[in-house]
This record gives structure tokens, C-alpha cells and sequence, in this order.
């Protein structure tokens, strides 16, 4: 069966034809039951471990950004996310009430979670799409924010929401697995190998060929084994996760990217000799699948996994 992950799922109809129709939009921002999602600085709004959704009233000033982006419904709601200026209105939410996504991750609700990382996603894009990327002209929203058209007619180019793939690995040699650390992650922090898929390849040649960069490491043609994805927006990635079987056992740091690489027993994981990826994360998700059907599990029952910082969260 496919890994259920953090961040995917959710209870929201993104409703299509409602961004379609202006008058709909118009209706639906005025609707008093209508809540907004709130980004600022990539932080976001949570209290009680749950996302706090606004009303029209308590967006203050921000109730008249143009830049809304119409995320679809919970139910009868409909919702919609606001990236606030970095100099906050002084009628609207205040700085101390938002949060970094990362920190909060852990302790938010699936759905809850899943709905922030729409909306950040969403923002994620739309701020680094300001200007046409064919003729340099500003963007201007349409579809709801779903649609980036460039203001020079003469261009007409249109942009959708896009994401950034990359595969996530974890590697097996019989009853070993190879997880590899990088330079910034706290002493200790192991994690699966990943990496962006390039062009004019497909999601295995992209696994082949980052194990082999970055470990030194063959993986056996046609043992490459998808077990699910993760959106991810930090910012816009959209990891893609795999178990995979080496045809060679000799680590070798390649390219630089990784400060260490090496092939753990599931005794050794057990032992508490290393510190594995968030719980959230399909990084971990992926060690466990592999380590839960040893006999040892559940892994997440040791107690072994980290937290998210900037610079020990899971790798996009």
C-alpha cells in the first residue's frame, strides 16, 4: 500500500468553476462565513495547534489585497490565502501571532497541516512569478490566483502553479540501509539520500543517478520500488518517495553534497546511535516502512527522530 504522509490529504474542494466566475469569487470573498489564510513571511497562523482561519473583519487592511489566491471549500466555507506586506496593517493580525511552518509541523492536525501547506505552496509561487519569465513584464492574477497572466499583450504568456519534483530514497543492502548526512544538520542526523529530477528524466534515472553522485552507490535497474509523495513547501517542492536495492556496497562522497554516508543495521538504528528525519516527514516514513517489518518496530514508538529547523529538515 502507498505511505500516507503528512501534508497530503485534507478535507478541501478546491472548487474549479468557482474560480472561473468572477462574480462567484466576489460573492464568495464577501461571504460572511468565508475564513483566510494568512502567510506572512512564510510563517503562519496557529493556535492551539490548530490553523487559525480570519474573518473578512479581523484581516483588517489586508481585506483589500489584490493578491488573494481562492484555495476552494471546507464544506460551505470557502477559503482563501493572503500573503500579508512585510509591514504588517495595524488593524489586522499582529507579528507575535504567527509561527514558522517547520516548528509547528509536529503538533498540527493532518488536515490542518495539509490546508497550511496549500496555502503556502500557493503563496510560495505566486511570490516568485511576479514578472513574466518570457519578456520580464509584472504577472497579473487571474483564476483566482490560479493563473499568472504577463500584462504585456504582446507576450500574452500565462503561467499555472508549479512545482519543484525530487526524489526521496532509501536504499537497502540486505539488512543494512544507507542514509548519509549533510554538513548543516546537527551532529548525529541521518537521512535518506534525495534529490531534483532533471530534465529528460524519468523518476528512476532520477534515482539512479543521485544515489550514484552522492554515495557512490549502483542501484539495481529494475529494483526501484515507488512507495508515495509528500508535498513539501519549502518552498514548492513535491518529494517522491522510493525503496531501492543496490548492486554495489562501496560509499564513496562523490559530489560534495553530503558531509558523510553510511550503511546502518537496524540494530544499529535501534541503538539510538543516530538521530533520524521528523516524524512528519516522508524521509522518515521511508526508514520505517523498511525497519518496521523487521521484527524491531514500531520505529517511531524508539523515540529516535529529530525536529525540523532550517537547517535539519528533510532535504528538498
Amino acid at each position: 500500500m502507498p505511505l500516507t504522509t503528512f501534508f497530503s490529504g485534507g478535507r478541501i474542494a478546491r472548487s474549479g468553476s468557482v474560480r472561473e466566475d468572477a462574480a462567484a469569487l466576489s460573492d464568495a470573498w464577501h461571504d460572511p462565513a468565508t475564513r483566510f489564510i494568512a502567510v506572512w513571511n512564510s510563517r503562519c497562523l496557529v493556535r492551539d495547534e490548530q490553523a487559525l482561519l480570519l474573518t473578512l473583519a479581523e484581516m483588517g487592511a489586508a481585506a483589500q489585497y489584490p493578491d488573494a489566491i481562492y484555495l476552494g471549500q471546507q464544506g460551505a466555507t470557502h477559503l482563501f490565502a493572503v500573503g500579508l506586506p512585510d509591514e504588517l496593517a495595524a488593524d489586522g493580525p499582529e507579528a507575535d501571532w504567527f509561527a514558522d511552518f517547520r516548528g509547528l509541523m509536529s503538533g498540527l492536525l493532518p488536515d490542518d497541516a495539509a490546508l497550511l501547506a496549500y496555502a503556502k505552496g500557493m503563496l510560495e509561487w505566486q511570490a516568485r512569478h511576479r514578472h513574466c519569465g518570457v519578456c520580464g513584464a509584472p504577472n497579473l492574477l487571474r483564476r483566482g490566483g490560479f493563473a499568472l497572466d504577463c500584462s504585456d499583450e504582446s507576450c500574452g504568456h500565462r503561467c499555472f502553479p508549479r512545482i519543484d519534483p525530487a526524489i526521496i530514497v532509501l536504499v537497502t543492502d540486505g539488512e543494512r540501509c544507507l542514509l548519509g548526512r549533510q554538513t548543516a544538520w546537527p551532529e548525529g542526523r541521518y537521512s535518506t539520500l534525495a534529490g531534483f529530477v532533471e530534465p529528460g528524466e524519468s523518476l528512476e534515472d532520477a534515482v539512479r543517478r543521485e544515489v550514484q553522485e552522492e554515495s557512490n552507490i549502483d542501484v539495481a535497474i529494475d529494483d526501484v520500488r515507488y512507495l508515495g509523495s509528500q508535498p513539501w513547501p519549502f518552498p514548492t517542492a513535491m518529494m517522491i518517495g522510493f525503496h531501492a536495492v543496490a548492486s554495489s556496497v562501496n560509499i564513496r562522497l562523490n559530489d560534495g553534497e553530503l558531509a558523510d554516508a553510511r550503511w546502518f543495521t537496524r540494530e544499529e538504528i535501534a541503538s539510538g546511535s543516530i538521530v533520524l528525519p521528523p516524524v512528519p516527514s516522508i524521509a522518515f516514513r521511508l526508514i520505517a516502512e523498511w525497519f518496521d517489518h523487521s521484527g524491531f518496530g514500531p520505529l517511531e514508538s524508539l523515540g529516535l527522530s529529530g525536529s525540523f529547523s532550517k537547517s535539519s529538515g528533510q532535504r528538498n
